[in-house]
Formats: structure tokens, sequence, C-alpha cells
């Protein structure tokens, strides 16, 4: 191939077409034309399989080209340098920090939310399900029948409850004035009998103590004591809440015939017991049932 032809060429990507001598096929070989040496009839090229040599003489043609993608990409080329820069080895580590941190806020986060919702759950079915049920009201008269002195009600925990605690419980009387009563006494003794005595709820306990701001507790189910060992209320036990109406309505000394006033029952956890005292327009005996 003529020398001024050649010198073009170098320096480009080529196909370069050979056929050596006596044989019927030509071979292609496509590369860098790297330099021409004219003295030995030789020129380097750079190719995929590395630096070749090849002699001028046997050369047919030589065509320019664009240099091809390699087919494995992630094949480096002997022309091709693979650089890390610390500035992208810095951004990864900041990156993963970042998502460290970040994971360990959701993970604490989650926790703090699922503990408070387990506390608030356990405590929102507490106050659902637990409470007091009002079972019977009984009245007590004075003996001229005019006036019921005393009011005994029946309670028990609602069904499924938790136990109740009476010491914790306060009775709510509407009537002139909003009245709250509580198992506590000024001398620190509580009004808690854990039977009913032969003469009747009545003569039970020392109905004396009772005052505007406190009410007893008699025990007529008790089968494990815990209404007089810790006024506890629970499954299957009925107690009695004996109130003194007398004191409660000082203006009337009781509640007279046809009068009537609402409660409520108020325990520690739990819904209250709503109950509504409706007295008859006459006494025929001490004892009425409300």
């Amino acid at each position: 191939m003529n020398k001024k032809y050649m010198k073009r060429f170098e320096g480009k990507y080529c196909k370069i077409v050979t056929k050596e001598p006596g044989e019927k096929r030509v071979s292609v070989v496509t590369g860098i034309l790297e330099d021409i040496d004219y003295e030995d009839g030789f020129i380097l090229v750079d190719s995929e399989q590395g630096l070749g040599a090849l002699r001028i003489n046997t050369i047919v043609a030589i065509k320019p080209g664009n240099k091809k993608k390699s087919k494995n990409p992630n094949k480096l080329l002997n022309n091709d340098v693979g650089v890390i820069g610390i500035g992208t080895l810095i951004v990864f580590i900041a990156m993963v920090l970042v998502a460290a941190v970040a994971a360990s806020v959701i993970i604490q986060t989650s926790e703090t939310l699922q503990n408070r919702a387990y506390a608030v759950g356990k405590q929102t079915i507490r106050e659902v399900s637990s409470g007091i049920k009002i079972v019977d009201m009984t009245g007590y008269t004075d003996e001229a029948k005019s006036v019921i002195e005393y009011l005994a009600i029946s309670v028990s925990p609602r069904a499924g409850s938790y136990d109740v605690d009476l010491n914790a419980t306060l009775v709510y009387i509407q009537y002139d004035n909003l009245t709250v009563l509580s198992l506590d006494f000024a001398d620190g003794e509580l009004a808690v009998n854990g039977t009913v005595s032969t003469q009747g709820i009545f003569q039970t306990l020392d109905l004396s103590c009772l005052t505007s701001t406190n009410f007893g507790v008699i025990g007529v189910r008790d089968s494990d004591d815990s209404i007089t060992n810790s006024y506890g209320l629970g499954t299957n036990d009925l107690a009695l809440i004996v109130i003194n109406l007398t004191a409660a309505f000082p203006e009337t000394g009781g509640l007279s015939t046809g009068e009537e006033f609402n409660g409520r029952l108020v325990p520690e956890v739990g819904a209250a017991g709503i109950f509504f005292v409706s007295a008859p327009n006459a006494f025929n005996h001490r004892v009425v049932d409300l």
C-alpha cells in the first residue's frame, strides 16, 4: 500500500484486511493503528487481543471506522482505566451512616408507639369491661313511716369485669345538692360487715356511724372474704351499700313520700352504676322496695 495513504490512518481505529501469500482467504483485524515502520515493513495494531504487528505487504485494504463497545461491558480493555474517586467513597459512607441513623430512629419510634398502643388498649379494655351493676334497692323508714332514713343498694361487678375496689368507689347523690360519699371514715375504721345479721340488713351495721360523707358495706355473697378483708368486690360477689339519707337530706330528715333523686356509683376504674330512687306515695311497712 502507498506510503502517503498509510500515514493518514495512523492513530485511528481501523479495519485492516490482510492476505498472506499462498492463502486463499483474507483475515480481518480491527484496532488502533499505533505506528508504521516502513523500513522493516510492519505496522503496530492495538486490538482487543493486544498489541501486535502486521506486515505491510500483506495488507489488502484499510478502512477507518468507529470503535465498537465490548461484548462484556464489565470487562476492562487494555486502554481503559478504572477510577474510584474519594468523593464517591465519602458520599457512600455518608449515605450508609444516614440510613443507619434513620433506621435506628424508626425502630425506636415504632417500639415506643407499640408499647403505648398496648398500654392504651389494655386500659381501654379495662375501662369498657369493668364496672358496677345495680341489682336492687331497698329503703328503711323511721318508726312513724313518714320518711325513708336509710337506703340499701345491692351491687355486683358487671359481666367480665375486673375486681372493684369498694374503698376507692364513690357514691354521688343528686338532690337539692350534689353529695359525694366514700367508704373512708374519720376514725380510720370502715363500716364493713361480711355477713348479714339475723335481725335484717338494717340491723347488721351500726347505722349511727353513717354520715353525709360516708356509706357502709355488707357482704351478702362473699365466698372468699374479699369484701371484708380487702374491700374488693370480685366475680360472683354481691354486696349491699347502705346510705344514711337522713344525714344526706338534713332539710327533710330523709326521703319523703313521692320524692325522688338520682345517683351514681363510680368505681376507680370502669363504668359507673346509675340508679334512680322514687319513693312511693305511702309507706305501708318500714322496709320499702324502691
